[in-house]
C-alpha cells in the first residue's frame, strides 16, 4: 500500500529521476537528446515548488520509495504549458504524471489525480486541466474513466509534439 502526500524537499530528486525514466521510455515520445530542455525540467521538478500554489504530490511505498508523482498547480498562470487559452482558464491543473513501471496497474495514478481533484475542490476551483500527447494514450484512457473530457481549446504544439488538453469539472 502506498501513501499519497506532498513531497518532501529531499524527495524532489527521486521524483525527478523517476520522471526522466518514465518519459524517456514512452513509445513515440522525443528522447533526451531531442528535447534536452524538457528533460532538464523533469529532472529538476522540485524547482516548480518555488512558484505560488504549486505542490508535488507523490506516492510513497512502505519502504519510503517514491513510486509516482505529479506537479499540481493551484494557480494555472504558473502551469507553464503552451497555448494561450490555458492562461485564460480559471482552473487548477496538473502536469508530469509519472508512475514507476514496476508499480503500474496498482491505481497510483488515479490516487494522485484524486488528490489533485480534492486539492482543487478545497481551493474553490471549478475545473482541473491537464495536457497529454499521443505517446501517453494509456493515461488518456484513465483520464476518460475518471471523468476528464477533451478540451481542444487548450491544445498546442511544442517541440514538434502535438499536445492535447482535457478538463475535469469539479
Amino acid at each position: 500500500m502506498h501513501k499519497i502526500r506532498e513531497a518532501k524537499p529531499e524527495e524532489y530528486s527521486q521524483l525527478g529521476k523517476l520522471m526522466v525514466l518514465v518519459y524517456s521510455q514512452l513509445k513515440g515520445f522525443p528522447k533526451q537528446d531531442e528535447i534536452p530542455s524538457y528533460y532538464h525540467v523533469l529532472k529538476n521538478v522540485g524547482e516548480f515548488t518555488k512558484q505560488p500554489k504549486v505542490k508535488l504530490f507523490v506516492a510513497i511505498s512502505k519502504q519510503g520509495k517514491v513510486d509516482g508523482g505529479l506537479v499540481y498547480f493551484g494557480d494555472i498562470s504558473y502551469y507553464g504549458a503552451g497555448g494561450k487559452a490555458t492562461a485564460n482558464q480559471k482552473a487548477a491543473a496538473f502536469r508530469l504524471l509519472a508512475i514507476n513501471p514496476e508499480t503500474r496497474g496498482k491505481g497510483l495514478g488515479k490516487l494522485l489525480i484524486n488528490t489533485c481533484i480534492n486539492q482543487a475542490k478545497k481551493e474553490g476551483h471549478k475545473h482541473l486541466v491537464i495536457h497529454s500527447t499521443k505517446s501517453m494514450m494509456l493515461a488518456w484512457k484513465m483520464y476518460e474513466r475518471m471523468g476528464f473530457s477533451r478540451f481542444s481549446e487548450i491544445d498546442f504544439e511544442q517541440d514538434n509534439v502535438s499536445v492535447y488538453g482535457s478538463r475535469f469539472e469539479i
